[in-house]
């Protein structure tokens, strides 16, 4: 025995020893810690990267949209003392400046306009006026901002129409500029009194063929509509004067007022009261106090660009803009609308700009205020003068000329964005010829009086509507799939469903879009009976059919593998579908009378839009299904095996295991699916671009279409100016689109984690 052992132990073969430090196996290692080194560093970088750029996004954002917000700049230039203004150049009435700044006119008592080099005051042209020799000028108005129409008031009731114009030429590639003076009406005064008394105030309004001339001495008023034809075959130009009778007042008039459409005479009289008239019916609208502070009293005015605003300064530096508007019961009434505060002293003279609803005043203190009505912002009050004067302001609002003292006070003005305020941008705005405050987008006219409306409000709202309404859709359906695929289905049908679901987000938003808007669209109105049945019969159906699967014999059922069972639901599916939508004709002619669309807008009077949420919800909830589908069902095929046998060995039925432990324990997961598709459907562009219409109203109406921030940005920003306004409201857009995204994303992650710390421990 113990000759076979030793026999034994010495065949037995010596240990294989293994070297571990061999060069191949350094070199191995050296290898990998280089990968891994290298693989932290650009995972690290390619993060802060990552962060850096959004934040520098967010910072240049920030920037192009911060001069919104800043106030005008007002610099005070060297003060000019021509030489004529030393002679006796008579009482100035009104001073304008052409649209390059590069000449001024001023018109005096003497009825001479003056025309003179802005920048250095020296004198280009004098001009004597047409004025009777028997009369002098008593009082001078202007039509509407930027319009060059002129109107003196005589002391003998006659009114001299003319205009000034500047003719630009280029002598030897030198631009220069030739003032002069037109009389489009003739050089015959017209005669508005008959008696003969002076024109204490007068003003003019042309629109098309149609000029009208109105004019009043102490409470007496008169009024004249002048029209003129011309003969096709001769050329011959005909006019004709016709005297217009309105109810006469009793208070004295301080100011007169010609609605540019030539419906209303707006006559400011007494210490505050203002009368309209309708010049088409010839009646008295209403008599309107303008003032509440009895001791105040009316003291300037003007009208704004386009006419239909009217702006009054009292007596105790405040301000108030005024306009014509409905009431509920149909009648047009002047209404307040907004008011300003300039100073203490009493506003003398009021100046409007003429492209923009902004307006300068000033008051007897020398303090000049800039203001814009729409906004209902005050952007500059500052002291430019020792007291009183008068002062123009020019085309571009870039530009203002005080004469006081004997001298010309040159400033220049920087007011780049004053339509754009906080309230303009999220409050509700009264807009003219609006009934009542509303939110309202609407970037651009074919008129240079409009007046912008570039609320956010309907863009946000659109936003969330498309989001919400695409959520209703995706949410149930995508997590409800996650769930079944991760939790019931059998590993090989889980390994063919999900790549074709998952296939589906790479389809281009494009071609969702442009099939809901040419496809989709017309084939949902025409088919709304059985669309709606489909939403009510789909669910209904696939329930009967797992009752009645339920009920067959062990037999049947077991011939289905386990976890194939969704299979079955396929032709139900189909169907179900094919029979809601064959018979939308036979509903829709037996419920809606033949045409559920026309239903839907007489009957329940609810507007229907081809282009709606329902289209935009179908669509994006298609869309958005991809994203919250794999990362849901992701989460829960996550959740431990252990977790879930565990549950079942206790005895608990799968359908408990799956409520209290399986979607619990992913619910983190589940949740940041629903923020992620909720980010995708905010920020989508080219579905609701295609599919919506675009409008860009404040309505849940599911039949209605919306406009949201990002296909706002894509329609607008190719035909918005660079620097302007309108460019930078669209870049403060996309600051909101991508602050909320922030927002919501963070909030979300703070929801995840508190969610994965509660239910770590199942």
């Amino acid at each position: 025995m113990n000759d076979l052992a030793n026999s034994t132990m010495s065949d037995k073969a010596p240990p294989v020893r293994i070297d571990f430090n061999t060069p191949e196996l350094q070199r191995k290692r050296r290898m990998r810690a280089l990968k891994d080194r290298l693989t932290r560093w650009y995972v690290l970088v390619g993060g802060l990267a990552v962060l850096a750029a959004i934040t520098l996004i967010f910072f240049y954002l920030a920037y192009v949209v911060l001069p919104l917000f800043q106030g005008a700049e007002l610099t005070r230039k060297q003060a000019l003392q021509p030489t004529w203004l030393q002679q006796d150049a008579g009482k100035p009435l009104l001073i304008a400046l052409e649209e390059q700044n590069l000449v001024g006119l001023r018109v005096s008592d003497q009825g001479q306009a003056l025309f003179f080099d802005s920048k250095t005051g020296a004198e280009l042209k004098r001009v004597d006026l047409p004025v009777p020799a028997a009369a002098h000028v008593t009082s001078i108005s202007a039509d509407q901002p930027g319009s060059p129409l002129i109107v003196l008031g005589l002391s003998n009731g006659q009114a001299l129409v003319f205009s000034h114009t500047y003719k630009v030429t280029y002598p030897d590639n030198k631009k220069t500029i030739t003032p002069g003076i037109d009389f489009p009406y003739g050089e015959t005064p017209f005669v508005l009194d008959s008696a003969g008394r002076a024109l204490e105030h007068v003003n003019v309004n042309l629109n098309g063929e149609s000029l009208i001339l109105a004019g009043s001495h102490g409470s007496q008023l008169l009024v004249s509509q002048l029209t003129r034809e011309e003969n096709m075959m001769t050329g011959e130009v005909s006019s004709e004067q016709i005297s217009i009778d309105l109810p006469q007042m009793t208070e004295t008039v301080k100011a007169i007022y010609v609605d540019p459409r030539q419906q209303w005479l707006y006559v400011v009289n007494g210490r505050a009261q203002a009368d309209v008239f309708s010049l088409r019916d010839k009646s008295l609208n209403g008599r309107y106090k303008l003032l509440e502070d009895g001791q105040a009293e009316i003291t300037a005015s003007t009208q704004l660009v386009g006419g239909i605003s009217l702006i009054f300064g009292d007596s105790k530096g405040s301000l108030s803009q005024w306009f014509m508007a409905r009431d509920p019961d149909g009648e047009s009434r002047f209404k307040l609308i907004r008011s300003f505060q300039l100073g203490t002293a009493p506003v003398v003279q009021i100046d409007a700009e003429e492209r923009r609803k902004g307006f300068i005043a000033l008051d007897s203190a020398g303090q000049l205020g800039v203001f814009h009505s729409t906004a209902h912002r005050t952007l500059l009050v500052e002291p430019v003068a020792d007291g009183a004067g008068i002062l123009a302001l020019s085309p571009r609002a870039n530009r203002i000329i005080i004469e006081q003292g004997g001298k010309l006070l040159p400033l220049s003005l920087k007011n780049p964005h004053p339509e754009v305020s906080w309230s303009a941008l999220w409050g509700k705005v009264w807009y003219e010829n609006y009934e009542e405050p509303k939110y309202v987008w609407q970037s651009t006219a074919s008129n240079t009086d409009f007046e912008p409306k570039l609320s956010l409000s309907p863009l946000t709202f659109g936003t969330l509507k498309a989001a919400f309404y695409a959520m209703i859709l995706a949410a149930p359906l995508a997590i409800a799939a996650a769930i079944y695929t991760a939790y019931f289905m059998a590993p090989g049908m889980r390994r063919k469903v999900k790549p074709v679901i998952e296939l589906m987000e790479a389809m281009p938003t494009v071609i969702l879009g442009f099939f809901a808007g040419l496809f989709l669209a017309p084939y949902l109105e025409a088919h709304l009976p059985g669309v709606f049945s489909l939403f009510l019969l789909m669910p209904l159906g696939i329930l009967l059919a797992g009752f009645g699967w339920s009920r067959l014999p062990e037999s049947i059922r077991l011939r289905v593998p386990d976890g194939w069972e969704a299979a079955i639901l396929l032709p139900v599916i189909l169907f179900t579908g094919w029979l809601s939508l064959s018979m939308s004709p036979f509903l829709e002619s037996w419920f809606f009378g033949g045409d559920m669309r026309l239903w839907i807008s007489n009957d329940l009077g609810i507007t229907y839009d081809q282009r709606n949420a329902l289209v935009v919800g179908i669509a994006m909830g298609f869309a958005v299904i991809p994203n919250i589908y794999s990362i849901a069902e992701d989460a829960v095929f996550s959740v431990p095996r252990s977790l879930t046998l565990g549950s079942l060995a206790l005895g608990a039925t799968p359908w408990q295991t799956l409520t209290r432990v399986v979607i619990l324990t992913a619910s983190p997961g589940i949740f940041s699916a629903l923020m992620i598709g909720m980010g995708r459907a905010v920020g989508e562009t080219m579905i609701v671009l295609m599919a919506t219409g675009n409008t860009p109203v404040m309505e849940m109406n599911l039949f209605e279409g919306m406009r949201t921030l990002a296909a706002n940005v894509a329609v607008e920003m190719p035909e918005s100016e660079v620097g302007g306004s309108h460019y930078r409201v669209l870049f403060l857009a996309a600051l909101v689109l991508l602050m909320f995204t922030f927002v919501m994303n963070t909030l979300a992650e703070l929801i995840r984690q508190r969610l994965r710390k509660k239910y770590s421990s199942l």
